[in-house]
């Protein structure tokens, strides 16, 4: 069990998820990355994030086939999508299927925490 939310940052490219993962640490979460989403979907801790950060665009599954996955098998987890390929078709997909929130790169870190603070307000009190 972990004291602080945990969260997922899946992206590509490596200087976004180290850009991130530094935001997100700055805000008091705890965070663990991928570089595609298999190894996301793979790694069994899905169910185990309070939230995930998913570029829309990575090669093989896409930031959104991994969420449609990740609902399928069950695991209801905020996701937050990033890309820096806005296309207005997708974006409404993803909210559609029930994405928190999907932001432009570069992210804004004040959208980004508003976002997280969100998701940390529903968290139930330990």
């Amino acid at each position: 069990m972990h004291n602080k939310q945990l969260l997922a940052i899946v992206d590509d490219d490596d200087s976004v998820r180290v850009a991130t993962s530094r935001l997100v640490r700055s805000l008091g979460w705890e965070v663990i990355l991928f570089d595609t989403a298999t190894a996301f979907l793979n790694s069994g801790c899905a169910a185990e994030v309070d939230c995930v950060i998913s570029d829309v665009q990575m090669p093989g599954i896409t930031g959104i086939e991994m969420h449609r996955r990740l609902t399928e098998a069950g695991v209801h987890v905020p996701v937050i999508f990033i890309t820096a390929f806005s296309v207005e078709a997708t974006r409404r997909q993803a909210m559609k299927n029930g994405a928190l929130s999907f932001l432009n790169k570069p992210v804004d870190g004040a959208a980004l925490q508003a976002c997280l603070d969100r998701i940390g307000k529903a968290a139930p009190s330990a």
